[in-house]
């Protein structure tokens, strides 16, 4: 995007909520109805707050819901954070002058794997000044693990996916570090604590092709993904360079 805002990034998320946080309330409080946004010192999180609360309170516990600050590339708010993630962590946005809209404004919705192998629907929307100018982004991140369960009774409530828009997730390495481990753990239809030890080089050979371990500190990250110690990944990184190098 041209302006000086930041896509939506249906975002990074992890298996669980946050701990102390119930399923609901708002990142940063411990309210369910999330009364606390009310004196919030950002006006569009005051603006929109009842629209994200009340999507959450519909969909949850099986929504995240996001409020992005379109201007500063940060997360302003969270509800049922399915992640860490916290108000002021980088949104790690990408542009979306390449993607297609669905609607004026709103993008998806579209699929995305965790790295447990869970899908998910998620879709974003610009919200604009009303001088048109981009002011944040709002993404709702759906489990779709129930309705998979549950495919012949729930087909005609599943919301359609589009093919996912790699522009959104070129400039978050985490989330591609996710797609990966996600994507092979469907693949081979066992849970990530139950790959081998070929299993684990084989994704991390995938991982080393796209680029992940040239970022800093990205052996802490794959090894929470796959549930493994650092010092194993270390080992299998080891392992893997050695049999590059082997002849």
């Amino acid at each position: 995007m041209t302006t000086e805002s930041s896509p939506p990034d249906p975002a990074y998320h992890d298996a669980a909520p946050a701990p102390g946080t119930p399923a609901g309330a708002p990142a940063g409080t411990t309210s369910p109805t999330g009364t606390g946004h009310a004196d919030h010192p950002d006006p569009r999180v005051r603006l929109w707050a009842p629209v994200c609360q009340a999507v959450a309170l519909l969909l949850g516990p099986y929504a995240e819901v996001v409020l992005h600050d379109a201007g500063t590339d940060r997360v302003l708010a969270l509800w049922n954070p399915m992640g860490p993630r916290k108000p002021g962590d980088p949104s790690l946005l990408g542009e979306l002058d390449a993607l297609d809209p669905s609607a004026h404004d709103v993008y998806g919705p579209y699929e995305k794997l965790l790295a447990d192998g869970r899908r998910l629907s998620s879709v974003s929307a610009v919200l604009r000044t009303t001088d048109g100018e981009p002011s944040a982004v709002l993404c709702v991140n759906l489990d779709r693990t129930p309705l998979d369960r549950a495919a012949a009774v729930l087909a005609g409530f599943a919301a359609p996916t589009a093919p996912r828009p790699e522009p959104l997730f070129e400039q978050d390495w985490t989330e591609r570090v996710q797609q990966i481990i996600g994507t092979f753990v469907r693949e081979r239809g066992r849970p990530v604590e139950r790959l081998g030890r070929e299993d684990r080089l084989t994704v991390l050979a995938e991982l080393d092709r796209a680029g992940v371990f040239a970022v800093r500190r990205a052996v802490p990250v794959v090894a929470r993904e796959l549930k493994a110690s650092r010092s194993t990944v270390y080992a299998l990184l080891a392992d893997l360079k050695a049999r590059k190098d082997s002849p």
